[in-house]
């Protein structure tokens, strides 16, 4: 079976393969809205057809994140014997709010001589915006982030901007 149903970016090609062997963000976004942690392992234990479901599920509204988080569940404890791993869902996540830049996001986009701006900000799409989150965190390696901003139309450095200025 195909990964063509499920929605990914770009800067995700070196790892969505047919196996999936990596946990994709729309998962990761799923995964976040249900208040799951999914371990890798679990992840590699599942096979393609349950990747693939576990991306397009929706979780667009509470009935739907309830059954996502129940399917999730189930099939945690059949490869694994073991129960879920809960985490806080967070109220408001910084990918939710758009009428500013989270912190990290704007920290890392300096690191890399980039400017992203409000608008821009405002212009991406939730999914989006959750990558940027995700790959922004200090726990991430981040080398996916330059490639993500400039998928996402992001790729003006400080320099660029002032020059244009003048």
């Amino acid at each position: 079976m195909q990964t063509v149903a499920i929605e990914y970016f770009q800067f995700e090609e070196d790892f969505m393969e047919d196996n999936i062997r990596c946990i994709p963000m729309i998962v990761r976004f799923k995964l976040d809205q249900c208040g799951i942690k999914l371990r890798l392992k679990e992840w590699s234990n599942m096979n393609v057809e349950e990747h693939i479901e576990l991306a397009v599920l929706p979780t667009n509204t509470p009935e739907n994140i309830d059954r996502y988080k129940k399917s999730l569940c189930q099939l945690i404890f059949h490869y694994t014997g073991n129960q879920a791993t809960m985490i806080p869902i967070e109220m408001n996540p910084g990918w939710s709010i758009i009428d500013h830049i989270p912190p990290s996001v704007q920290e890392k986009t300096d690191e890399l001589n980039t400017t992203i701006t409000l608008q821009q900000w405002q212009r991406l799409n939730a999914l989006q915006r959750f990558a940027l989150v995700k790959l922004s965190q200090p726990s991430h390696e981040n080398k996916n982030l330059p490639k993500a901003l400039k998928e996402f139309g992001i790729h003006s450095t400080k320099t660029d901007q002032h020059i244009k200025a003048l």
